[in-house]
């Protein structure tokens, strides 16, 4: 069994013996009995424990008969109850250990005589080995996303589903004892006269009560008791026990409050028992002794007056059930998981339940432990339901099938299975399983209690292990490079990488979840409150990582980040796009002793490093849209389409700090329906995606071995004409020749703007005459004139 699920389920960490302390016991053969020569009650007898010799064993059961089967402690056995076996006389006769009976062994309360095997084993094989009475447990290590797991229930379906035989549900109860059905009820019902008000629908998903009245509480029956002790779990009482007893069988906490106890009050709107969160100042001793104060992140249950339990942590000591209580509320909830955590650290305390709530428990399977805790509660303890349980549900929430493609099975695994035994592989586990007619794709709703199953990826997941994971193939498939295209998309970003990490950046990969507000996308299972959205642009969370670099004293900051940004959708899921950006902040280069001190990064720095993402990116025509309003300067246009910006960036930074700038530009956008099916990144490759140019890689030209002509034009610029316009109309007008142009000076006078380049002519194989390089310059002014009124500035 161990190997099983360890194979197939989740690792099994540890297997102990609940009974090892009957590991000395031995089957042995009475060989020889007769009566004791100074007793009238006493047996001596003759034992054949596989040793080779006779023991002399003196009995006092009136059941032993040679050639019959026994238990047997030899000499120097501690017995479970901690009596050590030595070898001793009794009345003038020799005794080399005894004969057992169950109660002896703790495995009844039978003590009339010693137990009888009827077992066909040799003599001297150990008990345990011969007869079922050393049960074991398995401690699992089971991974934050299986809490269907923290169950006897979940773990056999697994079994169910790895061995292909049927599950059998345990016996809801004893025949004869009435629960009525539960009635529902969106916020508030009342159950026995108790008034039970969910007052925010966000604590809890679901909160059932039922009322039994007319108990007697008292001690357990010893199958409850051995049954709690095999998972650890000590005996409290009947009613105590019943609960913890479906806990670990469903997976479901319950708790039961002593009714008497409560402060009751059934008229709305006082709401007698309310799960609400804490109010500043409330405090609760816990069933542990403690006293804990409370605080509004703490969600609570109450009566009219006073909180009685922390909810999905702990009940509170006032409220709990005694050897006097006579009434019980019984309470069965699905508390808010990221709550309970958040419950969980604020009090300070971890328990059996909580685990259980902050990992997810299943909601539509409330109702049977409800029927099952008050079942067991009354056969154990009597008394019986008042009216019918409450239900406080707003119903279960609608679920998406997943779409699984048969072609990504074999493409993920690779092998080939046939659709229908994948369908019966994922109707094992519970899901409903529809093969297409085409075969091609299988449409799967999982069950309500594998809320892990959300993409395709998830199901071939559960595909390969219950098909078993030895049947995958192990060979090593040859691989030569080239035979498959790499995608755009990756092909963009090593050439982004190659040219950001040269230009002195470092590469950032911090999540994608920031704090957010109402134009934010909301993840469903947040790791941190604080960080419980997706970002809509990289530059949000590039700062929270240069913040965390000031309040080290880390001001030179040059970070970029290549990654996922998320909008709203039309419907239920977002719209993805994928980013590059960066963000500089500090000194512009190391600092040196032999220099003054560094100038520190401008705008200039940033649209510089706009120009060089542009560059490396070489998807056609860039221009940078100057702005000027607010805290955005530039915007990024390739082709046709804004794409990026240039801007500065707010931070929460000390005083010290210099100015942060970041460079935000658009690699791919897709909306959700380029996501077929769920789980696919589809942003991989696509038709929007900016793709590099063809210069793909640096090509070898030889030196040059003619001289270059240089020459400046000083250029006066009207109102509204760009750097980059004018560099475009110079290149356009001089041709091939123009080797180099940059800009080098910027001077304005009278209301105008003069932008000074250097141009640098070129003919690869002679030198240029005088006459070619004035006919260039005066291609290249008329050209300006013409096109952008931009004329020569004369002095």
């Amino acid at each position: 069994l161990r190997d099983l699920i360890t194979a197939h389920t989740a690792t099994v960490d540890e297997l102990i013996a609940l009974r090892a302390d009957l590991a000395p016991i031995v089957v042995a053969r009475v060989v020889q009995e007769g009566p004791h020569p100074d007793s009238d009650h006493l047996h001596v007898t003759k034992v054949d424990m596989g040793t080779g010799e006779l023991l002399d064993v003196v009995c006092g059961a009136p059941n032993v008969q040679a050639g019959k089967l026994y238990p047997f402690a030899p000499t120097g056995t501690v017995m479970p109850g901690g009596l050590r076996i030595e070898k001793r006389k009794i009345r003038g006769q020799t005794s080399n250990g005894m004969l057992c009976s169950a109660r002896e062994l703790g495995l009844g309360q039978e003590h009339d005589g010693i137990l009888e095997l009827d077992v066909d084993v040799a003599p001297g094989t150990p008990f345990l080995s011969a007869v079922p009475a050393g049960d074991a447990r398995l401690v699992i290590d089971v991974l934050p996303n299986r809490p269907d797991l923290l169950s006897h229930l979940g773990l056999a379906r697994e079994l169910a589903a790895v061995t292909g035989r049927e599950l059998r549900l345990p016996d809801i109860g004893v025949d004869g004892i009435a629960v009525p059905e539960p009635k529902r009820f969106r916020r508030a019902g009342n159950a026995g006269g108790v008034v039970l008000h969910l007052e925010d629908a966000a604590l809890a998903s679901r909160y059932m009560g039922v009322v039994i009245r007319g108990l007697e509480v008292g001690p357990s029956p010893q199958w409850l008791i051995d049954r709690l002790a095999a998972v650890g779990s000590r005996s409290i009482n009947n009613v105590v026990d019943a609960t913890n007893y479906v806990l670990h069988e469903l997976g479901l906490p319950t708790h039961a409050f002593d009714l008497g106890k409560l402060d009751l009050d059934t008229q709305l709107p006082q709401k007698t028992v309310v799960v609400r969160t804490a109010r500043p100042g409330e405090t609760l001793v816990t069933l542990d002794g403690a006293t804990r104060t409370l605080s509004p992140d703490v969600t609570i249950i109450a009566d009219s007056v006073k909180p009685i339990a922390i909810a999905g942590v702990m009940g509170g000591r006032e409220t709990e059930v005694t050897d006097e209580t006579t009434d019980i509320l019984v309470e069965v909830a699905t508390f808010d998981p990221a709550r309970t955590r958040r419950t969980r650290r604020t009090v300070g305390l971890s328990t059996d339940a909580s685990y259980r709530f902050e990992r997810g428990v299943d909601a539509a399977i409330a109702p049977r432990a409800l029927e099952r805790v008050a079942r067991l509660i009354i056969s154990l303890a009597g008394g019986a339901v008042q009216s019918a349980p409450v239900d406080l549900y707003a119903g279960e929430p609608a679920r998406s099938p997943v779409v699984l493609r048969t072609s990504r099975i074999t493409r993920l695994l690779g092998i080939e299975l046939p659709p229908a035994r994948s369908a019966e592989l994922l109707r094992a586990i519970g899901c409903q399983a529809d093969v297409d007619d085409s075969g091609a794709s299988i449409h799967v709703l999982p069950p309500t209690w594998r809320r892990d199953l959300v993409r395709e990826a998830d199901l071939i997941e559960e595909i390969a292990r219950l098909n078993g994971y030895a049947t995958l193939p192990d060979e090593i498939r040859p691989y030569r490079p080239g035979t498959s295209t790499d995608a755009p998309l990756w092909k963009t970003a090593a050439r982004l990488r190659d040219a950001l990490s040269g230009a002195g950046l470092l590469e950032a990969r911090p999540t994608p979840f920031v704090a957010g507000g109402d134009e934010h996308v909301r993840v469903l299972n947040p790791l941190a409150e604080n960080e419980a959205h997706l970002r809509r642009t990289v530059l949000e969370t590039l700062a929270r990582r240069a913040e965390h670099n000031l309040a080290h004293m880390q001001r030179n900051v040059r970070l970029y980040e290549i990654g996922s940004v998320f909008e709203r959708g039309e419907d239920a899921l977002p719209d993805e796009s994928m980013h590059v950006a960066m963000l500089v902040m500090g000194d512009r280069e190391p600092a040196h002793f032999t220099d003054a001190k560094p100038e520190p990064f401008d705008a200039w720095d940033a649209k510089g490093l706009a120009e060089l993402t542009a560059a490396a990116l070489d998807a056609g025509p860039v221009e940078l849209i100057p702005v000027g309003e607010g805290d955005l300067l530039w915007r990024i246009r390739i082709g046709d389409e804004v794409r990026g910006e240039v801007r500065r960036v707010a931070l929460d930074a000390p005083v010290w700090a210099s100015p942060a700038f970041g460079v935000e530009l658009e690699l791919q956008r897709m909306s959700n329906s380029d996501v077929a099916p769920p789980g696919e990144h589809a942003h991989t490759s696509g038709p929007e995606v900016i793709a590099p140019g063809t210069k793909a890689r640096s090509r070898y030209r030889p030196l040059p071995t003619t001289p270059a002509s240089e020459f400046d034009l000083a250029l006066l610029l009207p109102d509204g004409v760009t750097a980059a316009e004018v560099e475009r109309v110079i290149r356009s007008a001089a041709g091939e020749l123009l080797e180099r142009l940059v800009a080098f000076d910027v001077y304005e006078v009278a209301g105008e703007r003069s932008v000074a380049w250097r141009l640098t002519l070129r003919h690869p194989e002679r030198t240029l005459r005088d006459k070619e390089i004035d006919g260039r310059r005066a291609r290249i002014l008329s050209s300006l004139q013409t096109e952008l009124h931009v004329r020569q500035r004369s002095t």
